[in-house]
């Protein structure tokens, strides 16, 4: 217990120092994760019996995530809005001219699929930082308005996100009888799923008052947020389970590896940023 605290806190210190700098800080902390993330993801690909091109689709990932996590000033270089659909339709080239490599055609496509779909998968981390950058602005009269749109927003994703993984954890814990999906994680049960949906709401409850932004809103961020983090670790748990890893590494004494601290948000965070874009922005 005392080295998952100590580990958490070296988990936590650098997101929030990364919040608090803002701008460019946000930019290469999602990098960098999506860098160990990446790596991790192709290990477990690898394991699993996809024949990835491991050191490629690192390559794609990151520059798709930066893209991502880059505010593009469209204003004078408007054709740099769709920048990251662009590296990411180039990536899915370039990947498949590295099969070309691949003697046996199954094994190329295998290649190739597996390789795109890790890149992609993790390069999805950088959406954390976009909903910062899209995030519509905030009534100066809102309790959140000294943070600014871009680190409440993203904060509000950070503690949506924990909120869903404590409450279901606890309540499935205490309460926990009906098992769902146990062929890919045993532990998940529907009332836990209920706890972490309850707590999810009331978290982006407070947090959507807080910005200023209608409280009904709740009633579908709030479900959605919390839906969309459980799908991430269940994706995540699938891989583990098809790779026979229980963790994605040991980087992390006592809570694993990179990717089992950010499955969540990259299911979560392009959702939430969708919600945002078309509902609030």
């Amino acid at each position: 217990m005392q080295q998952r605290a100590i580990s958490a806190v070296f988990i936590v210190l650098p997101l929030f120092a990364a919040v608090a700098l803002g701008g460019p800080w946000i930019a290469l902390l999602v990098v960098v994760l999506v860098g160990l993330g990446g790596v991790e993801a192709f290990r477990l690909l690898r394991g699993a019996g996809y024949p990835a091109l491991p050191w490629l689709g690192l390559a794609l990932a990151l520059v798709v995530a930066a893209a991502l996590a880059v505010d593009l000033d469209t204003a004078t270089y408007p054709q740099l809005i769709g920048a990251p659909v662009l590296l990411a339709a180039v990536g899915l080239v370039l990947v498949g001219v590295g099969a070309f490599s691949r003697t046996d055609p199954h094994d190329g496509l295998a290649a190739w699929a597996a390789t795109v779909f890790g890149a992609l998968y993790v390069a999805e981390l950088g959406f954390v930082a976009r909903l910062g950058l899209v995030a519509p602005p905030i009534p100066d009269d809102a309790a959140f308005a000294p943070l600014g749109p871009e680190r409440a927003w993203i904060l509000v994703l950070v503690f949506g996100v924990w909120s869903y993984d404590t409450g279901a954890y606890l309540v499935g814990q205490q309460f926990g009888r009906n098992r769902f999906l146990s062929h890919i994680s045993p532990s998940k049960t529907l009332e836990g799923l209920a706890g972490g949906l309850v707590a999810t709401t009331v978290v982006v409850l407070v947090g959507l008052l807080a910005l200023g932004q209608p409280a009904w809103h709740a009633a579908l961020l709030g479900p959605l947020l919390g839906l969309t983090a459980q799908a991430g670790d269940l994706a995540e748990s699938m891989l583990k389970r098809a790779a026979g890893a229980k963790d994605s590494s040991n980087l992390i004494p006592g809570h694993g590896g990179v990717l089992d601290r950010i499955d969540s948000f990259l299911f979560a965070a392009p959702v939430v940023t969708l919600y945002v874009t078309a509902l609030l922005a």
